[in-house]
């Protein structure tokens, strides 16, 4: 069991929760980081194959912190569990480095109960890469990747990979601002600057867009066939006039004759 990567734990949580004062105040009190802890002894203990033990292990640390992580899931280092009640990781989920996660989150399989002795063994939790940050309340489900510094809003439902550097939102999450974006950038609960730029609304604002456009391009054209429409009356009614005219004056003629 390795603990020289503590003291960094604690440095990483300093700097990304204003909230903590102090680093004896984080050991202390941050129920991310106990678990954190605690899942360093049961995974040990996992890999040395004494499952059972690991369980416990990991099973009293749920109890303690309301957070669950199964001893079989690999979790690199200065991973920041904030809050983190009603958080779970399964047992194949892979976790980067400086990946940060808040509560209620989900890294879990997509159907677990459907034939699982077949599924025993088997690659089905997801894989969050580097400096991913996962929001409050979202479910990332399958044996899917979510690229290097992605985003997944609060209460995103992830199916499917995602794109390094791309900010996820909605159910089912849909790509929500331009991936390649600066990764080092935090963004506490998945959204930059607590905007929630939701993809649907931006849809229909360019639906709305094209149709004021439309509108007022039906407005030259209808203006532009009343125009024509005006002039072909005038001239229609000049040529009557001048046919009346010449009308009277052959008349005329023929009386005087």
């Amino acid at each position: 069991m390795n603990f020289k990567h503590f003291a960094e734990d604690i440095d990483s949580i300093m700097a990304r929760d204003p909230a903590a004062r102090s680093r004896l105040e984080v050991a202390l009190t941050y129920p991310g980081f106990h678990a954190v802890l605690a899942h360093r002894l049961s995974h040990a203990l996992y890999l040395w194959g004494w499952r059972l033990l690991a369980r416990i292990v990991s099973q009293a640390a749920r109890w303690l912190t309301g957070i669950e992580i199964h001893p079989g899931a690999t979790i690199g280092r200065r991973l920041f569990i904030d809050h983190g009640m009603g958080t779970v990781i399964g047992e194949t989920a892979e976790i980067g480095d400086d990946v940060t996660m808040y509560q209620d989150i989900t890294l879990g399989g997509t159907s677990p109960s459907v034939n699982s002795a077949a599924q025993k063994d088997k690659k089905r939790h997801p894989t969050l890469s580097d400096r991913v940050i996962v929001g409050a309340g979202a479910q990332i489900l399958g044996a899917i990747v979510v690229g290097a510094g992605a985003k997944i809003g609060a209460n995103a439902v992830v199916v499917s990979d995602v794109p390094a550097g791309a900010l996820m939102v909605g159910i089912p999450a849909k790509i929500a601002a331009p991936r390649g974006a600066d990764a080092g950038d935090f963004a506490a609960y998945g959204l930059p600057n607590g905007v929630l730029p939701d993809p649907v609304t931006r849809a229909i604002d360019g639906l709305m867009e094209q149709v004021s456009r439309l509108q007022a391009r039906i407005a030259v054209l209808e203006g532009e066939l009343n125009g024509k429409a005006a002039h072909s009356g005038s001239e229609n009614g000049a040529a009557t006039e001048l046919g009346a005219d010449g009308e009277e004056a052959r008349r005329s003629d023929v009386a005087a004759e």
